[in-house]
């Protein structure tokens, strides 16, 4: 069962990037990471897919010292686990039989997801994406928390 303490988040990709590409998100990205620093998580997957996005050397390295070097300090790296990578393999099997998934087809960003999702279960974090429609997908197979962004600090 997950520690107590302060309500844990792990922030999806599309938060990072939605925030890099205007002022308003990047204000609203900064607020929501203000008041849930206390229980804010970054996935190891999620700092693979920022540093394979970054567009240079100079952006990696900017990358690493602003926004990836702080999680680490703090030991707020999630990492998936054997059960994430289980459940990566059962979540999938599922969707193959219940509605007919073609993993050729699949999005390698869906199968990042579920890792994701997985993670966060493991820890009782809620993870924080725009992408509903996958997560809600991967819901059905196995529970876990997510919400859209940002959640306020009193409702969630």
């Amino acid at each position: 069962m997950p520690a107590a303490g302060p309500r844990k988040f792990v922030l999806d990709t599309n938060c990072f990037v939605d925030a890099s590409r205007t002022e308003a998100e990047a204000n609203a990205f900064s607020e929501f990471c203000a008041w849930a620093a206390p229980g804010l998580y970054i996935s190891t997957v999620v700092a693979a897919e920022l540093r394979a996005g970054a567009g240079s050397a100079k952006d990696r390295r900017t990358l690493e010292r602003q926004v990836l070097s702080p999680y680490e300090r703090r030991g707020r790296l999630l990492n998936p686990s054997a059960a994430a990578w289980e459940a990566l393999g059962t979540a999938l099997a599922a969707l193959v039989e219940g509605e007919g998934l073609v993993l050729r087809d699949v999005r390698r960003s869906f199968v990042l997801d579920i890792l994701i999702a997985r993670s966060c279960r493991d820890i009782g974090a809620t993870l924080v994406s725009r992408n509903s429609a996958d997560l809600s997908r991967i819901a059905k197979v196995f529970s876990f928390d997510f919400v859209s962004p940002y959640p306020t600090r009193i409702g969630g």
